[in-house]
């Protein structure tokens, strides 16, 4: 499991950085991609990474401004000539209308099922092993954050109690593990509950859209692994955030701190900051704050790393 940062600029792009759009990567998981957002040119980024198109099986969209929506016609084009199979795009009102549209208009063919599903606030999507949450932000138009839980797995066997009651290794241990209840060979009946150790949690991924006034956002992201947040000012331009309805770096940071979070990736950087100073100021302003806080920026990687219980 890892995140990629396709985009990682505010509005418009620059030589830095391409506008709004991260992969989470559940390959090993689910053998699928989802991908939050994507911004104009999210399919060029797609090209300097692993990632197989195909293996998108998943969109959310967090709100419907341009830098993160513009790319969705030209990568659900080019995914038909790519072997794509059925594709869901979650997004707020509206998004429906501007895919059908956008491939209307351009007589684009899909060569693949797109479903469009458009969400409230709430469970937007649940499997055998993740479920999706989503919570709607503060922002000019109606935009949402994810919180992207993965299920707790199963315990590993405690070899040593199943010794003891005379079980010894062999395909058995697997029929153990696959059933709740196992009836072996001699007629003794083995409760799985009896023979598992504690089971492991599962990860716990936030992904916000663009916001203001974050510290109402901190039950939502309660306990995450890692939250994606936007630090589009430095913490001097609160003003200035709170007017065009973003962040600054010590807001996205004072909420993973209440929210007792894991780490910190910051993304959707205003243009106005593009040299390696500037970088150094919003990251230092952020871990003031919040220690444990790194600054994504385009084709980052972050691997989410695996949990032992």
């Amino acid at each position: 499991m890892e995140l990629i940062f396709l985009g990682t600029g505010a509005g418009l792009p620059s030589k830095e950085r391409n506008v709004s759009s991260v992969a989470l990567s559940l390959l090993q998981e689910l053998n699928e991609v989802w991908l939050f957002d994507c911004g104009e040119a999210t399919q060029h980024q797609i090209l300097h990474t692993t990632i197989k198109p195909r293996k998108i099986n998943k969109i959310f969209i967090t709100h419907l401004h341009g830098d993160h929506i513009f790319g969705l016609p030209g990568f659900l084009g080019s995914r038909s000539f790519q072997d794509g199979e059925a594709l869901t795009i979650y997004g707020p009102k509206g998004i429906k209308k501007f895919v059908e549209t956008s491939l209307e208009v351009s007589a684009t063919h899909l060569t693949y099922p797109l479903y469009i599903e458009e969400i409230t606030e709430g469970i937007i999507y649940e499997g055998n092993d993740f479920t999706v949450t989503a919570a709607r932000l503060e922002h000019g138009v109606t935009s949402y954050g994810y919180r992207i839980e993965e299920k707790d797995k199963l315990g590993e066997l405690r070899v040593d109690k199943l010794k003891e009651l005379g079980v010894q290794p062999g395909k058995i241990y697997q029929d153990i593990k696959n059933n709740p209840e196992t009836v072996l060979p001699n007629g003794d009946v083995i409760q799985r509950s009896d023979v598992l150790g504690p089971n492991k949690k599962g990860h716990i991924i936030s992904i916000l859209g663009d916001t203001r006034n974050t510290l109402k956002h901190e039950t939502f992201i309660q306990n995450s692994d890692v939250l994606v947040h936007e630090a589009t000012f430095d913490q001097n331009k609160h003003e200035l955030a709170y007017q065009y309805h973003h962040s600054t770096t010590a807001e996205a940071a004072q909420l993973a701190l209440s929210g007792q979070v894991k780490q910190l990736i910051l993304t959707h950087i205003s243009a106005r900051y593009q040299e390696e100073k500037d970088m150094t100021l919003l990251l230092q302003e952020a871990r003031d704050i919040f220690p444990n806080t790194m600054i994504a920026e385009d084709l980052s990687v972050f691997p989410i790393q695996k949990k032992s219980s």
